[in-house]
């Protein structure tokens, strides 16, 4: 099973910028970002093929961007103008071909890094 291990989180103020990075074993169709707020189910952020086809939830489009290294086998989430509303706990996942396309439904994704916390004060 692939291994992937999250760095960058941190914390910063409103508007501010963060750049998450994913470090994996190996690699799957999907890759994925996802987030969890204190008490709540964990969410889905955004979501990479292994052809670059994305997805994002509505509440970071415009703000967040996924992108890809496959030689490094390393995700990254470029994080900008940053709100209270998203400090949480982020994780990368990855999951395997499903044929709706790469989805960000927890459920479908495999293998789950420990995550990071992100913190963004007002």
């Amino acid at each position: 099973q692939v291994q992937l291990v999250e760095s960058g989180g941190g914390s910063v103020q409103a508007g501010g910028s963060l750049r998450l990075s994913c470090a994996a074993s190996g690699h799957m169709y999907c890759m994925g970002w996802f987030r969890q707020f204190p008490g709540k189910e964990r969410e889905g952020v955004v979501s990479i093929s292994v052809n670059g086809v994305t997805k994002y939830a509505d509440s970071v489009k415009g703000r967040f961007t996924i992108s890809q290294d496959n030689d490094k086998n390393t995700l990254y989430l470029q994080m900008n103008s940053l709100k209270p509303e998203d400090t949480g706990m982020y994780y990368c996942a990855a999951g395997r071909f499903t044929p709706g396309g790469c989805g960000i439904i927890p459920s479908t994704y495999d293998a789950w890094g420990q995550g990071t916390q992100v913190t963004i004060s007002s």
